[in-house]
Protein backbone atom coordinates (compact mmCIF):
# COMPACT_ATOMS: atom_id res chain seq x y z
CA UNK A 1 0.00 0.00 0.00
CA UNK A 2 1.42 3.38 -0.98
CA UNK A 3 2.18 5.86 1.73
CA UNK A 4 2.47 8.68 -0.82
CA UNK A 5 -0.25 11.27 -0.61
CA UNK A 6 -2.11 11.36 -3.96
CA UNK A 7 -4.01 14.53 -3.19
CA UNK A 8 -3.78 16.92 -6.15
CA UNK A 9 -0.98 19.42 -5.69
CA UNK A 10 -1.76 23.10 -5.86
CA UNK A 11 0.82 24.74 -8.12
CA UNK A 12 2.77 27.60 -6.55
CA UNK A 13 2.40 31.08 -8.01
CA UNK A 14 4.96 32.67 -10.32
CA UNK A 15 6.12 34.85 -7.43
CA UNK A 16 6.70 31.98 -5.00
CA UNK A 17 8.31 29.86 -7.72
CA UNK A 18 10.72 32.66 -8.54
CA UNK A 19 11.52 33.08 -4.84
CA UNK A 20 12.63 29.44 -4.70
CA UNK A 21 14.28 28.86 -8.06
CA UNK A 22 15.36 32.43 -8.86
CA UNK A 23 16.24 34.24 -5.66
CA UNK A 24 17.75 31.18 -3.99
CA UNK A 25 19.99 30.58 -7.00
CA UNK A 26 20.91 34.28 -7.03
CA UNK A 27 22.32 33.93 -3.55
CA UNK A 28 24.47 31.02 -4.67
CA UNK A 29 25.76 32.60 -7.86
CA UNK A 30 26.54 35.80 -6.01
CA UNK A 31 29.44 33.82 -4.58
CA UNK A 32 30.59 32.76 -8.04
CA UNK A 33 30.49 36.38 -9.14
CA UNK A 34 32.52 37.76 -6.24
CA UNK A 35 34.98 34.87 -6.44
CA UNK A 36 35.53 35.55 -10.13
CA UNK A 37 36.14 39.22 -9.47
CA UNK A 38 38.41 38.43 -6.53
CA UNK A 39 40.37 35.93 -8.68
CA UNK A 40 40.91 38.64 -11.30
CA UNK A 41 41.63 41.59 -9.00
CA UNK A 42 42.68 40.43 -5.51
CA UNK A 43 43.70 36.79 -5.13
CA UNK A 44 46.82 36.99 -7.34
CA UNK A 45 48.24 39.42 -4.77
CA UNK A 46 47.00 37.95 -1.47
CA UNK A 47 47.32 34.22 -2.26
CA UNK A 48 49.99 34.11 -5.02
CA UNK A 49 52.27 37.08 -4.30
CA UNK A 50 55.45 35.48 -5.66
CA UNK A 51 54.13 35.23 -9.24
CA UNK A 52 54.05 37.94 -11.89
CA UNK A 53 50.58 39.57 -12.24
CA UNK A 54 49.33 37.72 -15.33
CA UNK A 55 50.64 34.33 -14.19
CA UNK A 56 49.20 34.95 -10.73
CA UNK A 57 45.84 35.65 -12.35
CA UNK A 58 46.12 32.43 -14.35
CA UNK A 59 46.77 30.41 -11.17
CA UNK A 60 43.91 32.19 -9.36
CA UNK A 61 41.58 31.18 -12.19
CA UNK A 62 42.77 27.59 -11.77
CA UNK A 63 41.54 27.69 -8.15
CA UNK A 64 38.26 29.06 -9.54
CA UNK A 65 38.15 26.03 -11.83
CA UNK A 66 38.74 23.59 -8.96
CA UNK A 67 35.16 24.10 -7.86
CA UNK A 68 33.94 23.03 -11.28
CA UNK A 69 35.82 19.74 -11.19
CA UNK A 70 33.77 18.59 -8.20
CA UNK A 71 30.44 19.70 -9.65
CA UNK A 72 29.65 16.48 -11.58
CA UNK A 73 30.03 14.40 -8.41
CA UNK A 74 27.80 16.81 -6.51
CA UNK A 75 25.30 16.81 -9.37
CA UNK A 76 25.12 13.01 -9.46
CA UNK A 77 24.75 12.64 -5.69
CA UNK A 78 22.27 15.45 -5.16
CA UNK A 79 20.38 14.61 -8.35
CA UNK A 80 20.03 10.96 -7.26
CA UNK A 81 18.45 11.90 -3.95
CA UNK A 82 16.46 14.67 -5.62
CA UNK A 83 14.77 12.01 -7.76
CA UNK A 84 14.31 9.74 -4.77
CA UNK A 85 13.29 12.21 -2.06
CA UNK A 86 12.13 15.32 -3.90
CA UNK A 87 13.55 18.74 -4.72
CA UNK A 88 13.02 20.55 -1.42
CA UNK A 89 15.54 18.86 0.93
CA UNK A 90 18.26 18.92 -1.70
CA UNK A 91 17.80 22.62 -2.48
CA UNK A 92 17.95 23.52 1.21
CA UNK A 93 21.13 21.47 1.68
CA UNK A 94 22.96 22.91 -1.34
CA UNK A 95 22.25 26.51 -0.41
CA UNK A 96 23.32 25.97 3.21
CA UNK A 97 26.62 24.39 2.15
CA UNK A 98 27.29 27.22 -0.28
CA UNK A 99 26.71 29.87 2.39
CA UNK A 100 29.01 28.25 4.95
CA UNK A 101 31.85 27.96 2.43
CA UNK A 102 31.39 31.56 1.30
CA UNK A 103 31.80 32.84 4.86
CA UNK A 104 34.83 30.64 5.44
CA UNK A 105 36.58 31.97 2.33
CA UNK A 106 36.07 35.45 3.72
CA UNK A 107 37.82 34.34 6.91
CA UNK A 108 40.85 32.68 5.27
CA UNK A 109 44.31 33.89 6.30
CA UNK A 110 46.47 35.05 3.38
CA UNK A 111 49.78 33.60 2.17
CA UNK A 112 51.69 36.23 4.11
CA UNK A 113 50.23 34.74 7.31
CA UNK A 114 50.22 30.97 6.84
CA UNK A 115 52.16 30.48 3.62
CA UNK A 116 51.21 27.71 1.20
CA UNK A 117 48.39 26.52 3.48
CA UNK A 118 46.31 29.54 2.43
CA UNK A 119 45.83 28.62 -1.26
CA UNK A 120 45.40 24.95 -0.29
CA UNK A 121 42.51 25.83 2.02
CA UNK A 122 41.08 28.07 -0.69
CA UNK A 123 41.04 25.18 -3.16
CA UNK A 124 39.45 22.80 -0.62
CA UNK A 125 36.61 25.24 0.06
CA UNK A 126 36.09 25.70 -3.67
CA UNK A 127 35.80 21.92 -4.09
CA UNK A 128 33.09 21.70 -1.43
CA UNK A 129 31.29 24.68 -2.97
CA UNK A 130 31.48 23.01 -6.36
CA UNK A 131 29.78 19.87 -5.05
CA UNK A 132 26.94 21.95 -3.62
CA UNK A 133 26.61 23.94 -6.84
CA UNK A 134 26.49 20.67 -8.77
CA UNK A 135 23.12 19.84 -7.27
CA UNK A 136 21.74 23.36 -6.99
CA UNK A 137 21.14 24.41 -10.57
CA UNK A 138 19.24 21.33 -11.71
CA UNK A 139 16.81 21.30 -8.80
CA UNK A 140 16.09 25.01 -9.03
CA UNK A 141 15.56 24.82 -12.80
CA UNK A 142 13.18 21.87 -12.44
CA UNK A 143 11.16 23.52 -9.70
CA UNK A 144 10.40 26.36 -12.12
CA UNK A 145 9.83 24.19 -15.19
CA UNK A 146 7.70 21.52 -13.52
CA UNK A 147 5.37 24.05 -11.88
CA UNK A 148 4.89 26.22 -14.98
CA UNK A 149 1.56 26.65 -16.75
CA UNK A 150 1.44 24.94 -20.15
CA UNK A 151 3.17 27.04 -22.75
CA UNK A 152 5.31 28.85 -20.17
CA UNK A 153 7.94 26.26 -19.26
CA UNK A 154 10.71 28.19 -21.00
CA UNK A 155 9.89 31.40 -19.15
CA UNK A 156 9.40 29.78 -15.74
CA UNK A 157 12.48 27.62 -16.23
CA UNK A 158 14.43 30.82 -16.88
CA UNK A 159 13.74 31.99 -13.32
CA UNK A 160 16.94 30.14 -12.50
CA UNK A 161 18.75 32.00 -15.29
CA UNK A 162 17.39 35.30 -13.97
CA UNK A 163 18.65 34.27 -10.53
CA UNK A 164 22.11 33.66 -11.94
CA UNK A 165 22.00 37.12 -13.52
CA UNK A 166 20.78 38.70 -10.28
CA UNK A 167 23.56 37.02 -8.32
CA UNK A 168 26.15 38.10 -10.87
CA UNK A 169 24.77 41.64 -10.85
CA UNK A 170 24.82 41.81 -7.06
CA UNK A 171 28.39 40.55 -7.00
CA UNK A 172 29.47 43.21 -9.49
CA UNK A 173 27.70 45.93 -7.48
CA UNK A 174 29.34 44.84 -4.22
CA UNK A 175 32.82 44.69 -5.74
CA UNK A 176 32.32 48.01 -7.53
CA UNK A 177 31.27 49.72 -4.30
CA UNK A 178 34.07 48.11 -2.30
CA UNK A 179 36.61 49.10 -4.95
CA UNK A 180 35.37 52.71 -4.99
CA UNK A 181 35.13 53.09 -1.22
CA UNK A 182 38.08 51.01 -0.05
CA UNK A 183 40.61 51.82 -2.78
CA UNK A 184 43.93 50.14 -1.95
CA UNK A 185 42.33 48.68 1.17
CA UNK A 186 40.41 46.29 -1.12
CA UNK A 187 43.50 44.10 -1.36
CA UNK A 188 44.36 44.82 2.27
CA UNK A 189 41.25 43.04 3.53
CA UNK A 190 38.10 44.87 2.39
CA UNK A 191 37.50 42.07 -0.16
CA UNK A 192 36.43 39.88 2.76
CA UNK A 193 33.29 41.96 3.26
CA UNK A 194 31.90 40.69 -0.04
CA UNK A 195 32.15 37.08 1.16
CA UNK A 196 30.72 37.78 4.60
CA UNK A 197 27.80 39.59 3.01
CA UNK A 198 27.22 36.54 0.83
CA UNK A 199 26.79 34.38 3.91
CA UNK A 200 24.15 36.75 5.27
CA UNK A 201 22.28 36.81 1.95
CA UNK A 202 22.13 33.02 1.80
CA UNK A 203 20.02 33.12 4.96
CA UNK A 204 17.34 35.01 3.00
CA UNK A 205 17.40 32.34 0.31
CA UNK A 206 17.06 29.62 2.94
CA UNK A 207 14.00 31.28 4.47
CA UNK A 208 12.32 31.21 1.06
CA UNK A 209 13.24 27.59 0.41
CA UNK A 210 12.03 26.46 3.81
CA UNK A 211 8.61 27.72 2.73
CA UNK A 212 8.60 25.43 -0.31
CA UNK A 213 5.67 22.99 -0.37
CA UNK A 214 6.69 19.58 0.94
CA UNK A 215 4.95 17.78 -1.94
CA UNK A 216 6.39 19.64 -4.93
CA UNK A 217 7.44 16.27 -6.44
CA UNK A 218 4.63 13.85 -5.53
CA UNK A 219 5.29 10.11 -5.84
CA UNK A 220 9.00 10.68 -6.47
CA UNK A 221 9.98 7.80 -4.21
CA UNK A 222 7.63 5.40 -6.05
CA UNK A 223 8.56 6.46 -9.58
CA UNK A 224 12.34 6.83 -9.40
CA UNK A 225 14.39 3.91 -10.76
CA UNK A 226 17.13 2.39 -8.62
CA UNK A 227 19.86 4.43 -10.35
CA UNK A 228 18.13 7.33 -12.14
CA UNK A 229 21.26 8.57 -13.92
CA UNK A 230 21.88 5.18 -15.54
CA UNK A 231 18.22 4.93 -16.46
CA UNK A 232 18.41 8.27 -18.27
CA UNK A 233 21.66 7.39 -20.05
CA UNK A 234 20.35 4.00 -21.15
CA UNK A 235 16.97 5.31 -22.31
CA UNK A 236 18.14 8.48 -24.06
CA UNK A 237 21.90 8.31 -24.76
CA UNK A 238 21.82 10.82 -27.64
CA UNK A 239 19.96 13.41 -25.59
CA UNK A 240 22.36 12.82 -22.69
CA UNK A 241 25.50 13.39 -24.76
CA UNK A 242 24.03 16.38 -26.62
CA UNK A 243 22.97 17.94 -23.31
CA UNK A 244 26.59 17.71 -22.13
CA UNK A 245 27.69 19.48 -25.32
CA UNK A 246 25.11 22.23 -24.93
CA UNK A 247 26.19 22.75 -21.33
CA UNK A 248 29.88 22.79 -22.23
CA UNK A 249 29.32 25.43 -24.92
CA UNK A 250 27.17 27.65 -22.75
CA UNK A 251 29.31 27.42 -19.60
CA UNK A 252 32.47 28.15 -21.59
CA UNK A 253 30.81 31.24 -23.04
CA UNK A 254 29.44 32.35 -19.66
CA UNK A 255 32.69 32.13 -17.74
CA UNK A 256 34.91 33.57 -20.44
CA UNK A 257 32.63 36.59 -20.65
CA UNK A 258 31.91 37.03 -16.94
CA UNK A 259 35.37 36.28 -15.52
CA UNK A 260 38.09 36.52 -18.16
CA UNK A 261 36.88 39.83 -19.63
CA UNK A 262 37.90 41.65 -16.45
CA UNK A 263 41.47 40.47 -16.99
CA UNK A 264 41.43 41.30 -20.70
CA UNK A 265 40.12 44.84 -20.28
CA UNK A 266 42.59 45.50 -17.48
CA UNK A 267 45.43 44.23 -19.68
CA UNK A 268 44.57 46.72 -22.45
CA UNK A 269 44.41 49.72 -20.13
CA UNK A 270 40.88 50.05 -18.74
CA UNK A 271 40.80 51.24 -15.14
CA UNK A 272 39.47 49.03 -12.37
CA UNK A 273 36.39 51.17 -11.72
CA UNK A 274 35.45 51.50 -15.41
CA UNK A 275 36.00 47.77 -15.82
CA UNK A 276 33.64 46.92 -12.97
CA UNK A 277 31.02 49.40 -14.17
CA UNK A 278 31.06 47.87 -17.66
CA UNK A 279 30.60 44.44 -16.07
CA UNK A 280 27.67 45.86 -14.11
CA UNK A 281 25.99 47.08 -17.28
CA UNK A 282 26.51 43.69 -18.92
CA UNK A 283 24.91 41.90 -15.97
CA UNK A 284 21.85 44.17 -16.15
CA UNK A 285 21.51 43.52 -19.88
CA UNK A 286 21.64 39.76 -19.33
CA UNK A 287 19.02 40.07 -16.60
CA UNK A 288 16.55 41.26 -19.25
CA UNK A 289 17.85 39.10 -22.10
CA UNK A 290 17.42 35.70 -20.41
CA UNK A 291 13.64 35.84 -19.76
CA UNK A 292 13.05 37.61 -23.10
CA UNK A 293 14.60 34.80 -25.14
CA UNK A 294 13.13 32.13 -22.84
CA UNK A 295 9.66 33.51 -23.58
CA UNK A 296 10.48 33.58 -27.30
CA UNK A 297 11.51 29.92 -27.06
CA UNK A 298 8.02 29.12 -25.75
CA UNK A 299 6.62 30.73 -28.87
CA UNK A 300 9.16 29.86 -31.58
CA UNK A 301 10.75 26.72 -30.15
CA UNK A 302 13.90 26.05 -28.13
CA UNK A 303 16.14 24.99 -31.02
CA UNK A 304 15.64 28.02 -33.30
CA UNK A 305 16.31 30.45 -30.45
CA UNK A 306 19.45 28.63 -29.28
CA UNK A 307 20.93 28.08 -32.75
CA UNK A 308 20.28 31.57 -34.12
CA UNK A 309 21.29 33.02 -30.77
CA UNK A 310 24.68 31.26 -30.93
CA UNK A 311 25.38 32.88 -34.32
CA UNK A 312 24.36 36.33 -33.07
CA UNK A 313 26.52 35.97 -29.96
CA UNK A 314 29.57 35.13 -32.08
CA UNK A 315 29.01 38.24 -34.19
CA UNK A 316 28.37 40.29 -31.06
CA UNK A 317 31.66 39.30 -29.43
CA UNK A 318 33.65 39.96 -32.57
CA UNK A 319 32.22 43.50 -32.44
CA UNK A 320 32.93 43.61 -28.70
CA UNK A 321 36.66 42.99 -29.10
CA UNK A 322 36.92 45.48 -31.95
CA UNK A 323 35.08 48.23 -30.08
CA UNK A 324 36.71 47.85 -26.64
CA UNK A 325 40.07 47.91 -28.42
CA UNK A 326 39.38 51.52 -29.43
CA UNK A 327 39.26 52.52 -25.72
CA UNK A 328 35.98 54.35 -26.26
CA UNK A 329 34.03 54.14 -23.01
CA UNK A 330 30.63 54.91 -24.64
CA UNK A 331 31.37 52.29 -27.28
CA UNK A 332 32.41 49.74 -24.64
CA UNK A 333 29.19 50.30 -22.72
CA UNK A 334 27.06 50.01 -25.86
CA UNK A 335 28.64 46.80 -27.13
CA UNK A 336 28.51 45.27 -23.63
CA UNK A 337 24.75 45.92 -23.47
CA UNK A 338 24.24 44.29 -26.87
CA UNK A 339 26.29 41.19 -26.07
CA UNK A 340 24.72 40.93 -22.61
CA UNK A 341 21.23 40.76 -24.10
CA UNK A 342 22.33 38.29 -26.78
CA UNK A 343 23.88 35.89 -24.25
CA UNK A 344 20.35 35.61 -22.85
CA UNK A 345 19.43 33.68 -26.01
CA UNK A 346 21.37 30.72 -24.59
CA UNK A 347 21.03 31.27 -20.85
CA UNK A 348 17.25 31.74 -20.93
CA UNK A 349 15.96 28.63 -22.78
CA UNK A 350 18.56 26.09 -21.60
CA UNK A 351 16.99 25.12 -18.20
CA UNK A 352 13.67 24.08 -19.73
CA UNK A 353 15.28 22.64 -22.88
CA UNK A 354 17.57 20.28 -20.95
CA UNK A 355 14.91 19.31 -18.42
CA UNK A 356 12.40 18.49 -21.15
CA UNK A 357 14.73 15.89 -22.71
CA UNK A 358 14.27 13.42 -19.82
CA UNK A 359 11.34 11.76 -17.99
CA UNK A 360 10.34 12.93 -14.53
CA UNK A 361 11.55 9.80 -12.73
CA UNK A 362 15.19 10.47 -13.65
CA UNK A 363 15.06 14.16 -14.59
CA UNK A 364 16.92 15.64 -11.60
CA UNK A 365 19.81 13.20 -12.02
CA UNK A 366 19.92 13.65 -15.80
CA UNK A 367 19.79 17.45 -15.90
CA UNK A 368 22.28 17.79 -13.03
CA UNK A 369 24.63 15.17 -14.44
CA UNK A 370 24.71 16.50 -18.00
CA UNK A 371 24.88 20.17 -17.03
CA UNK A 372 27.61 19.66 -14.45
CA UNK A 373 29.76 17.43 -16.66
CA UNK A 374 29.61 20.22 -19.23
CA UNK A 375 30.35 22.75 -16.51
CA UNK A 376 33.38 20.78 -15.32
CA UNK A 377 34.78 20.44 -18.83
CA UNK A 378 34.01 24.02 -19.85
CA UNK A 379 33.81 26.18 -16.74
CA UNK A 380 36.83 24.70 -15.00
CA UNK A 381 39.10 25.71 -17.86
CA UNK A 382 37.34 28.64 -19.55
CA UNK A 383 39.03 31.58 -17.84
CA UNK A 384 42.39 29.78 -17.67
CA UNK A 385 42.35 28.77 -21.35
CA UNK A 386 41.30 32.27 -22.39
CA UNK A 387 44.10 33.81 -20.31
CA UNK A 388 46.62 31.35 -21.78
CA UNK A 389 45.43 32.20 -25.31
CA UNK A 390 45.83 35.89 -24.56
CA UNK A 391 49.43 35.21 -23.50
CA UNK A 392 50.07 32.90 -26.49
CA UNK A 393 48.73 35.49 -28.97
CA UNK A 394 50.88 38.20 -27.38
CA UNK A 395 47.92 40.07 -25.94
CA UNK A 396 45.73 39.93 -29.06
CA UNK A 397 42.12 38.77 -28.75
CA UNK A 398 42.04 36.55 -31.86
CA UNK A 399 42.75 33.32 -29.97
CA UNK A 400 40.04 34.01 -27.41
CA UNK A 401 37.57 34.79 -30.19
CA UNK A 402 38.30 31.49 -31.92
CA UNK A 403 37.78 29.74 -28.57
CA UNK A 404 34.36 31.37 -28.16
CA UNK A 405 33.35 30.51 -31.73
CA UNK A 406 34.27 26.85 -31.17
CA UNK A 407 32.21 26.71 -27.96
CA UNK A 408 29.20 28.34 -29.63
CA UNK A 409 29.47 26.02 -32.66
CA UNK A 410 29.37 22.99 -30.35
CA UNK A 411 26.34 24.44 -28.54
CA UNK A 412 24.49 24.94 -31.84
CA UNK A 413 25.38 21.51 -33.24
CA UNK A 414 24.32 19.67 -30.09
CA UNK A 415 21.10 21.70 -29.93
CA UNK A 416 20.31 20.59 -33.48
CA UNK A 417 20.80 16.97 -32.37
CA UNK A 418 18.12 17.18 -29.67
CA UNK A 419 14.36 17.01 -30.08
CA UNK A 420 12.17 20.10 -30.06
CA UNK A 421 10.09 20.01 -26.88
CA UNK A 422 8.55 23.45 -26.44
CA UNK A 423 5.03 22.33 -27.41
CA UNK A 424 5.11 18.79 -26.01
CA UNK A 425 2.79 18.48 -22.95
CA UNK A 426 4.58 17.94 -19.65
CA UNK A 427 2.63 14.73 -19.04
CA UNK A 428 4.05 13.27 -22.24
CA UNK A 429 7.57 14.37 -21.31
CA UNK A 430 7.17 12.75 -17.89
CA UNK A 431 6.54 9.32 -19.38
CA UNK A 432 9.42 6.86 -19.32
CA UNK A 433 10.22 5.23 -22.68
Amino acid sequence: MSIIDKTPVRRPSARSTFAVSGFGTAMEYYDFSIYGHAAALVFPVVFFPDLDPLTGTLVAFLTFGAGFLSRPLGGLIVGHFGDKLGRRPMLIMTLTTMGVCTVLIGCLPTSSTIGAAAPILLVLLRIVQGMAAGGEWGGAALFGMENAPEGRRGLWGSFTSVGISLGTLLGVVVFTVLSAVAGDALIGGAWRIAFWLGGALVILGLVMRLRMPQEETPAAAEEAPKLPILDALRARPRAFLCAVGVSFGYITLAYVTSTFMLTYMTSIGYGEFDNLMISLVGAVALLFGAPLFAALSDRWGRRPVLIVGSLLIALGYWAYFVVVGTHSLPGAYAVTIITGVLVGSTQGPIPAFLGEQFPRASRYSAISGTYQIGAALGGASAASVATWLLIAFDGHWAGVMLYLVAALALLALCTAGMRETARVPLEELDERP
